[in-house]
C-alpha cells in the first residue's frame, strides 16, 4: 500500500485542485504549510492551527537532529505524539539548514561534515542519515538529503551539485525502510534549464512518491524564479504532488500554482510576525509605523479572523512597541490566518474554473506588488 495517495480533482489551466492522502489525514491541495521548525510553530497551539485551516505543518530534521535528539522523539512515541499535533507532517532532510550554515559546514561526496550552531561539537549527515532520522520521527513526507545549488552558481557547479544530489537520492531510496512515510525527490540544477530537466529525469527514474524543486529564493530575483517554476513544473509527473520549498511570499505562491504547484512552505508569515509586518488583502502592513498609533480599523478590514474581528491597529502596534509577548501571538495569527484563507481562496477559485481572474484581483487590490500578467 502506497504511503500517500495523491489524485488531481481538476485543473484550470495549469494550476491544479488536488487531494493528498496520507496516514495522519488528507490535505486538499494547493496547500501552504506553516513551518513548525523545532516541533512548533512559534507563538501558536496545535489547536490554534488546527481552528485556522492547517492542514499539514513542517518540521525541521537538522534542528531535531540538533536538539533534543531524533531518538529521544522516537521513544516518546514519535514527533506527532511529541508535539500533539495529530495532522500530517512533513520533515525537510537538513540540507537546505547546512547551506545556510554553509561556514561551519563541509561537503563531501559521503555526505555533510558541519558544526552545530549551538555548542560547535561535529556532527556529520549522510543520506542515509538524513532518511534514518526522518524515520525516527515519524513524519508522513520525508525529503531526500540534497546539495541546495546557491545562487549565482557557475553551470559547472550546478551540473556536480545536481549530480550529486542524484546519487544522494539513490542511496536515500535504498536506504528507505518504513513504507508508511512518503519519500519526495528535489530537483536541483541552479537557473539552469537543462540542468532543472536533468535532475527532474533522473530523479523521475528513480522513483519517488513526490517531486520538489529546491535551490529557489535563495536570492534570486523573483522573474527568475517565476521563470524556473514556468519550465520546470512539465518535467515532473502530472499524477504526483509537485512542492515548491521554501517560497513564501503571497505573490509567490499565487504563481507557483499559476504554473502548476501544490505544496509551499516558508517562514515568512510567522517571521515577520514577530518583526511587526503583517500581511493583508491590500498588501504588507508594517505594524511599527507611526500612522497606526491612533488606527482603530482592524489590521485587514476583509479578513475574518480573531485578531481583525477583536483588535486595533493602534494596539497592536503598542503591544509590538512594548515588546509584549502577545504582540508575536496575535501577529502570528492574523499571518497564519491570511496565508490560509488565500490557500482556500486559491482553491476555490480553481474549483469553479477562473484562477485567472482571481490571480487578476489579486494584483490590482495589492499595493506596491508587480503583477506578473506577463509569465
Amino acid at each position: 500500500m502506497a504511503a500517500i495517495d495523491f489524485k488531481v480533482i481538476r485543473q484550470d489551466g495549469r494550476a491544479r485542485l488536488g487531494s493528498l492522502a496520507t496516514a495522519h489525514g488528507t490535505i486538499e491541495t494547493p496547500i501552504f504549510m506553516p513551518v513548525g521548525t523545532q516541533a512548533t510553530v512559534k507563538a501558536m497551539t496545535p489547536e490554534e492551527l488546527t481552528g485556522i485551516g492547517a492542514q499539514i505543518i513542517l518540521a525541521n530534521t537538522y534542528h531535531l537532529y540538533i536538539r533534543p535528539g531524533h531518538e529521544l522523539i522516537r521513544r516518546l512515541g514519535g514527533l506527532h505524539r511529541f508535539m500533539h499535533w495529530d495532522r500530517p507532517i512533513l520533515t525537510d532532510s537538513g540540507g537546505f539548514q547546512v547551506f545556510s550554515l554553509n561556514e561551519l559546514s563541509r561537503i563531501t561526496e559521503e555526505g555533510v561534515k558541519f558544526q552545530s550552531h549551538l555548542d560547535g561539537s561535529y556532527h556529520v549527515i549522510t543520506p542515509e542519515g538524513a532518511v534514518a532520522i526522518q524515520e525516527a520521527l515519524g513524519s508522513d513526507i520525508a525529503m531526500c538529503f540534497d546539495e541546495c545549488t546557491p545562487y549565482p552558481a557557475t553551470r559547472e557547479y550546478a551540473r556536480n551539485s545536481l549530480e550529486r544530489t542524484t546519487r544522494w537520492a539513490c542511496r536515500c531510496r535504498a536506504a528507505q525502510q518504513r513504507h508508511d512515510q512518503a519519500l519526495f525527490g528535489i530537483v536541483q540544477g541552479g537557473m539552469y534549464r537543462d540542468l532543472r530537466e536533468q535532475s527532474a529525469a533522473e530523479l523521475r527514474e528513480i522513483g519517488f512518491d513526490g517531486y520538489a524543486l529546491g535551490g529557489l529564493s535563495v536570492g534570486e530575483e523573483k522573474e527568475l524564479m517565476y521563470e524556473v517554476m514556468e519550465y520546470a513544473a512539465p518535467f515532473l509527473p502530472d499524477d504526483q504532488p509537485r512542492y515548491v520549498m521554501g517560497i513564501g511570499a503571497p505573490e509567490d505562491l499565487v504563481e507557483a500554482v499559476w504554473h502548476g504547484f501544490d505544496m509551499f512552505d516558508c517562514v515568512m508569515p510567522t517571521r515577520n510576525a514577530r518583526n511587526g509586518m503583517l500581511f493583508t488583502s491590500f498588501g504588507r502592513v508594517n505594524i511599527k509605523g507611526a500612522a497606526y498609533a491612533e488606527d482603530s480599523g482592524p489590521v485587514d478590514p476583509e479578513c475574518d479572523c480573531y485578531v481583525c474581528r477583536n483588535f486595533s491597529r493602534a494596539y497592536l502596534r503598542h503591544l509590538y512597541r512594548c515588546g509584549e509577548i502577545l504582540a508575536s501571538r496575535l501577529n502570528t495569527y492574523h499571518n497564519l490566518h491570511y496565508y490560509l484563507a488565500l490557500m482556500g481562496q486559491i482553491r476555490q477559485a480553481v474549483a469553479a474554473g477562473r484562477f485567472a481572474e482571481f490571480r487578476r484581483e489579486f494584483y490590482s487590490k495589492r499595493q506596491g506588488v508587480q503583477s506578473f500578467d506577463g509569465a
